[in-house]
């Protein structure tokens, strides 16, 4: 059975950091592109960063870049997201997903974790 399970998510104030956390399970993810994603209360779900199936190139939404990491460990089927610098606008549920370049059936998303940035 496919899981993906968000982690590391939780209160923190503006300037601050948090490390969230992707296990995944089911399916090779080795194979696998990984992404993040938030949605906000009331607006669309955006793509946040992505990293390829090795971690050999990565890719990052204009808000974030310079602030945030992601990172995979194929060992322990596991992508993270390193967030500094946390902003107010940060706040959303930040979701991980899978994608396999072959088949656009096999994407999977996890549940998501709450960020939230604020005094």
């Amino acid at each position: 059975q496919v899981q993906l399970v968000e982690s590391g998510g939780g209160l923190v104030q503006p300037g601050g950091s948090l490390r969230l956390s992707c296990a995944a399970s089911g399916f090779t993810f080795s194979m696998y592109a990984m992404s993040w994603y938030r949605q906000a209360p009331g607006k669309e779900r955006e793509l946040v960063a992505s990293i390829t199936n090795t971690g050999g190139s990565t890719n990052y939404a204009d808000s974030v870049k310079g602030r945030f990491t992601i990172s995979r460990d194929n060992g322990k089927n596991t992508v993270y997201l390193q967030m500094l610098s946390l902003k107010p606008e940060d706040t959303a549920v930040y979701y991980c997903n899978a994608q396999a370049h072959w088949d656009s059936v096999r994407n999977y998303w996890g549940q998501g974790t709450q960020v939230t940035v604020s005094s």
